[in-house]
């Protein structure tokens, strides 16, 4: 073999070992993850008569208990609405409960869900009996339910929040635990610049702020998938100990997820979530 092909060969063997020992980006292994849908069939059903309830549908034949997200409307919308989110959520193993209005900024409609769920959890007869992991209960909610979502988390029962394009209810300061703001670059009813003001008054616990690339109020286009991914990843995080989603959000900037995916077109945490390695 002459010596040109020979030398060829071998640079091209030695960027194939270079390629094969990088490790894949946070894009990849971490963010698009949870845009996937997890590994439950999901039902969709009514709870009370104030809340519908979306939960896996394995739920009644396995043993384990599963951490709850309690989600708060827009103003005016249904929870129909937002289906594929409150889906894709009871498909990677929480149960849903859904606030059925769209008048949801008190936080009190939310936290309704949770009251729900928590006393289903011990009433014998419930599938929801001994299911519920009452101990992580996170809140969710898009513009005025994002609002609630803030008022709803300076409740006790609520551990960790995911305020969508919130509105001006509740107060962040007075937010209990981890909370993770979302604006939309092209937000002209909660504009982008509203959501980090309302974010940087989060001092005493860990928060993470990101600018969905593209996205108005509506999300869409794929702007609605990677959301999806994101917040699920969130609770996937907080809620169920899964350190897979971890790296979206923490670890070094040049590797986290909503630092490096270039579906966001910003980013930013504070010192306490700057803390967690």
């Amino acid at each position: 073999m002459p010596r040109v092909a020979l030398a060829l060969k071998a640079l091209l063997a030695a960027t194939l070992l270079t390629l094969a020992v990088q490790p894949a980006s946070a894009t990849t292994v971490a963010d698009r993850y949870y845009e996937q849908p997890g590994p439950h069939q999901v039902t969709k059903a009514p709870g009370d008569p104030d809340h519908t309830l979306y939960y896996p549908s394995d739920l009644t034949t396995d043993t384990a208990k599963h951490p709850v997200v309690l989600w708060g409307n827009g103003t005016g919308a249904t929870v129909d609405q937002y289906d594929e989110f409150l889906r894709h959520l009871a498909s990677w193993g929480f149960v849903v409960a859904a606030a059925n209005t769209g008048q949801s900024g008190s936080g009190r409609e939310i936290l309704a869900g949770g009251k729900y769920l928590i006393a289903e959890n011990t009433r014998t007869g419930s599938i929801f009996h001994d299911r519920i992991d009452t101990a992580n209960i996170g809140a969710a909610g898009h513009s005025q339910g994002g609002g609630g979502t803030i008022a709803a988390g300076a409740d006790p029962m609520v551990k960790v929040t995911l305020p969508v394009q919130p509105g001006p209810q509740g107060s962040v300061p007075a937010l209990r635990g981890p909370s993770l703001f979302i604006a939309g670059q092209l937000d002209y009813i909660v504009p982008s610049p509203y959501v980090p003001a309302r974010y940087s008054t989060a001092k005493t616990y860990p928060a993470v702020f990101a600018e969905l690339k593209g996205s108005d109020h509506f999300f869409p286009g794929e702007t609605r998938t990677h959301l999806i991914g994101v917040g699920t990843a969130w609770f996937r995080y907080w809620l169920a100990g899964d350190q897979r989603a971890k790296a979206v959000f923490f670890g070094p900037r040049d590797a986290a997820g909503v630092f490096t995916d270039d579906a966001w077109s910003s980013a930013d945490r504070n010192a306490q979530a700057d803390a967690i390695s």
